[in-house]
């Protein structure tokens, strides 16, 4: 068996005491220390509305003397619905105030989904965002007899003005309700507070449910907090950094980086008005710390992709120039041996820094990506134009993360070493062992589950595969199922061809198909990026109308032929893809065709397009599907459709046709 372990020496940051800590008191401490630093910020009305420490705890005991008012009890569980707006977090907080913990529901999720979470937390009390999930929890109570909610909270009453429901009430209204209840229990909100313990459930965050319907993990203050002082000692940081929080508080990795680390290190957390202005907010911060999946990288690159090539030659001439100075000034950083030097500054000062600029992260210090692979050329790119971006590695059931980079020693293709108080071993079978004291409490009323997960001697068992190189780097391989063996015996990963693939800008996602019997090759299922693809079109004068008329064209056929066979000059010949489709439509959450953080369900895309696959396998040259387009008035039709099979065996690029540079879409 491999072993790594890692123990570091403390920074000069005051670590909070694990053994007393909860975030409440967290919060009682900054409001005590801090009554006017700015604790958080939204934007409303292109304003920020700037929130204090001492306005933060307040509210926070508002909301609690509230909830108690509706009879939630210490153990109990709330349920969180929407997006992030400081009334997610003084809600969590609250319900943490008075011994109860928060589930975070991702806004998108409907139907089954949402109702299996709700039913499995008995949530009495659901605090929802806005007239969309209210409506969502209208139509559940209507069809479900398991639902336990007494009470809807809304947090913003846009739309909600109309409806008498007396399930419904205003999150302000609580608000008020909560403080004339303190009027006569002055001393109950510190009282609650001090009767926590840091083995309080703090937050439920689900699992990735890529196999079936998501299991509820429970994590206590003290996995949450010791992660979050694990972490700082690698990579420090204290109550002047800024963080800009736009991923959903369901997902384990903004509770960690906004909640774990926001509280124990005091930074202000920004929320930005919505989807539409993010990246305009993003810049107006300058956040120093930033946390997000894959997905947000790979569009980050396809953005600028884009924006690049819009530009004129002139700035694409420096651009090119500038970002082959910084990837080898890059390549020597990550290494430890030092920058680029002054022509590294000149390239930096104007070529890559407006880069960074545009995409909100000209002050960022370090960026950490995680939850799922990111693509070595992805990861290069960012290097590359400036941004210390790092792999971590980690699970919902280890607070999110165990290992990660160190910023003088990153390599590409692995996820680095263990952080400080966690143990990780290889069994003999190859797969990932972890063990810390940030590992959960166990899955909500699931034991049976949680003594599969956690052996006796307290190793997570990952179900991941994965190695330790010869600089003690963790290599994630893929899930242990899901590891294949091609005929010829190679050992293959299917997420290490599909992250190959989605690095071209054209390429959304993309669902390789092994070969399982002797003759067969490498087959994939490609959805097309509509934004990237459509501005390729409109360059190349190629009228469409819909997605699924774009994904048909021969001529985006020959697009992802080239980028299909670039990305197979990387690969061992018993891996390239050999023939490949484009789907008619983007998979979709709400379909169950993936995950609410991006991850393929394969064994929904498995049964759901079984007959493409075996098409694809066979060799034929197209396949018939029958599709349900629904129209906004609840109308729908069904379509049938010819999809066209490429097969890149006979295909080869146009002679002289040069390589695409990363940083650009064009030929």
């Amino acid at each position: 068996m491999a072993t790594a372990s890692t123990r570091m020496k403390k920074t000069d940051q005051t670590p909070v005491d694990l053994d007393t800590a909860t975030f409440p008191r967290l919060l009682l401490d900054l409001a005590a220390t801090r009554p006017d630093g700015i604790a958080m910020q939204e934007k409303l009305y292109g304003i920020w509305q700037p929130l204090t420490w001492a306005d933060y705890r307040q509210r926070v005991e508002d909301f609690a003397h509230g909830l108690a008012g509706y009879g939630v009890q210490r153990g109990e569980i709330v349920a969180v619905l929407g997006d992030n707006r400081p009334e997610w977090l003084i809600a969590e907080l609250a319900a943490q105030s008075m011994g109860a913990a928060v589930v975070g529901i991702y806004p998108t999720s409907i139907g089954e989904e949402l109702e299996h979470i709700l039913t499995t937390s008995r949530a009495r009390v659901v605090v929802a965002e806005d007239q969309e999930q209210v409506d969502k929890l209208l139509r559940l109570r209507e069809t479900s007899d398991s639902l336990l909610v007494e009470r809807v909270v809304s947090y913003n009453p846009h739309g909600l003005e109309a409806y008498d429901d007396p399930w419904l009430v205003d999150f302000t209204q609580v608000e008020a309700q909560g403080r004339r209840r303190a009027e006569t229990h002055p001393t109950w909100f510190e009282d609650e507070i001090a009767r926590s313990t840091p083995e309080d459930i703090a937050v439920i965050c689900t699992t990735s449910g890529t196999t079936s319907k998501p299991k509820l993990g429970e994590l206590s203050h003290r996995n949450l907090l010791t992660m979050a002082d694990h972490l700082t000692e690698i990579d420090p940081a204290d109550h002047t950094f800024r963080y800009v929080s736009f991923l959903p508080f369901a997902w384990i990795g903004e509770q960690m980086l906004a909640v774990a680390i926001g509280l124990s290190r005091g930074l202000t957390i920004s929320f930005p008005e919505d989807a539409s202005t993010q990246r305009n907010d993003l810049r107006e911060i300058g956040p120093d710390v930033m946390f997000s999946p894959p997905r947000i990288w790979e569009s980050m690159l396809s953005e600028v992709q884009v924006r690049i090539d819009e530009a004129g030659w002139l700035k694409r001439k420096i651009f090119g120039w500038g970002y082959d100075v910084g990837d080898r000034a890059a390549q020597a950083r990550v290494q430890g041996r030092g920058g680029g030097g002054p022509l590294g500054w000149v390239a930096d000062q104007v070529s890559t820094r407006p880069v960074r600029d545009q995409l909100g992260l000209s002050r960022v210090r370090r960026a950490y990506t995680g939850g799922a692979p990111l693509g070595p050329d992805v990861f290069r790119f960012f290097h590359a134009i400036g941004v210390n971006l790092k792999q971590i590695y980690g699970q919902t059931e280890i607070c999110g993360i165990a290992v990660v980079h160190r910023d003088d020693d990153i390599a590409f293709n692995t996820v680095g070493q263990p952080i400080p108080g966690t143990d990780l071993r290889i069994s003999d079978d190859g797969e990932i062992l972890l063990r810390s004291a940030s590992i959960f409490r166990g899955y909500h009323r699931q034991p049976e589950e949680t003594a599969k997960t956690v052996d006796a001697e307290g190793w997570l068992h990952t179900g991941d595969a994965g190695y330790l190189d010869e600089d003690g780097h963790l290599v994630v391989i893929d899930r242990a199922k899901d590891v294949l063996t091609a005929p010829d015996g190679s050992r293959y990963s299917s997420a290490f061809i599909e992250n190959k693939l989605k690095f071209s800008p054209y390429v959304e996602e993309a669902v390789v198909f092994g070969p399982t019997r002797e003759g067969e090759r490498m087959t994939a299922m490609i959805t097309i990026d509509p934004g990237t693809v459509g501005s390729w079109a409109e360059h190349e004068r190629l009228s469409y109308t819909t997605y699924t008329d774009l994904a048909g064209k021969p001529e985006v056929y020959e697009l992802l032929a080239e980028e299909i066979t670039r990305a197979n000059e990387d690969l061992p010949e018993s891996i390239r893809v050999a023939r490949f489709l484009l789907l008619h439509k983007q998979l979709d959450p709400d379909d169950d065709e993936i995950t609410r953080t991006r991850k393929v369900r394969r064994n929904v895309i498995d049964e759901r397009y079984a007959d493409l696959i075996a098409s694809l396998r066979r060799g034929d040259d197209s396949v018939g599907i029958s599709s349900r387009v629904t129209y906004q008035d609840g109308s729908s039709v069904l379509r049938e459709l010819s999809l066209t099979i490429f097969d890149l065996t006979t295909y080869s690029i146009p002679e002289g046709r040069g390589r695409r540079p990363v940083w650009s879409g064009r030929r």
